[in-house]
């Protein structure tokens, strides 16, 4: 039987999975404890929590570690962990990181280095690993759980890898045979491929408010049956649902036949009208506004001239090439 490196006062090791829809978080938690518990030799338990079940979404997985014979009553939402796994890098602006023990591990899938990542968050008190999971996971051509899993076992060093290679197969083998080596490919780059920084030295901050924590109460919650955020305006933002792709705009080989618009589910393309070569007026496509792109890229497959195309998103490409919507309010 393993033994544990840490554990809280109930006698767990706790590990807390931050992710969206779509990116495999809740069958990363169910592998991760299935290679604690039977390949370990550890007691355990693990669920996860979500609302609709759509790309985008927020998922949490919580995963508890004990030895054998600790009593498992705890069954609640994981609020301190040892090990937080953020599956993209853009949950923490909503406190994905909150909580995490002083002296704990916070992996983040992020091209960026762990240094700074470390100067832009202000992440201290506990040890950051970082790895690119997104890019891992494009090359493998599979999900970017399996690369996570991967820099998890690195970091959880009472779990056998190897054993983890077992668990995939059995996990995809039946349904998804094809997949299993790229699977495998990409938990093994994962294992390899962290960076770490130790900021345990560093005093932590105070711990941001988590994103399932409302700010609502009782004294100053809004009429019943309003609406504060609606999502359909222009206070939602689908960036954070990009997996790794996102269509590029080649405005020079347009020919504006509004096939990408049609396709689009979210209204992320700007029009503007302007005339034609002989005076006409008629609708022009400027350019895509990022915040409301999810990456689903059906609007590359509509396309029929390829002005459109998929690429990797870089660091930054959104923001510098974003055509913002323009809103006209009508007065009644």
């Amino acid at each position: 039987m393993a033994i544990l490196p840490e554990v809280n006062g109930l006698g767990f090791f706790e590990i807390r999975l931050e992710s969206i829809g779509g990116l495999g978080a809740n069958l990363a938690g169910k592998m991760l404890a299935e290679a604690g518990i039977v390949g370990a030799g550890m007691d355990g338990v693990s669920f996860s929590s979500y609302g609709s079940e759509k790309k985008g979404s927020p998922v949490k997985a919580h995963i508890r570690f004990c030895e054998m014979g600790t009593p498992i009553r705890d069954t609640s939402p994981i609020a301190h962990p040892h090990v937080i796994g953020i599956f993209h890098e853009a949950l923490l602006k909503s406190g994905a990181a909150s909580g995490v023990r002083p002296g704990g591990i916070v992996l983040v899938n992020s091209a960026r280095g762990a240094q700074r990542l470390q100067e832009e968050t202000g992440l201290a008190g506990c040890m950051i690993a970082v790895l690119d999971a997104t890019r891992i996971a494009m090359e493998e051509k599979n999900k970017v759980n399996m690369a996570m899993l991967g820099g998890l076992f690195r970091l959880c060093g009472f779990l056998d890898p190897e054993f983890m290679k077992d668990v995939i197969a059995k996990s995809l083998g039946k349904k998804y045979p094809q997949a299993v080596e790229l699977a495998v490919r990409a938990f093994e780059r994962g294992y390899t491929e962290v960076e770490f920084l130790d900021v345990s030295g560093l005093p932590a901050a105070e711990a941001p408010v988590a994103a399932n924590e409302s700010v609502l109460g009782y004294l100053n919650q809004p009429a019943g049956g309003m609406v504060v955020t609606p999502g359909s305006t222009l206070l939602k933002d689908l960036s954070i649902s990009r997996s790794g792709m996102l269509p590029a705009f080649d405005q020079a080989s347009c020919i504006n036949c509004a096939q990408c618009d049609t396709a689009c589910p979210d209204l992320c393309f700007v029009w503007e009208e302007q005339p034609d070569k002989r005076g006409r007026m008629q609708m022009v496509l400027q350019g895509i506004d990022y915040q409301y792109c999810k990456g689903c890229l059906k609007c590359v497959e509509a396309c029929p001239t390829d002005s459109l195309s998929r690429m990797l998103e870089q660091e930054g490409y959104a923001a510098s090439h974003r055509v913002p919507q323009r809103f006209d309010f009508v007065n009644a």
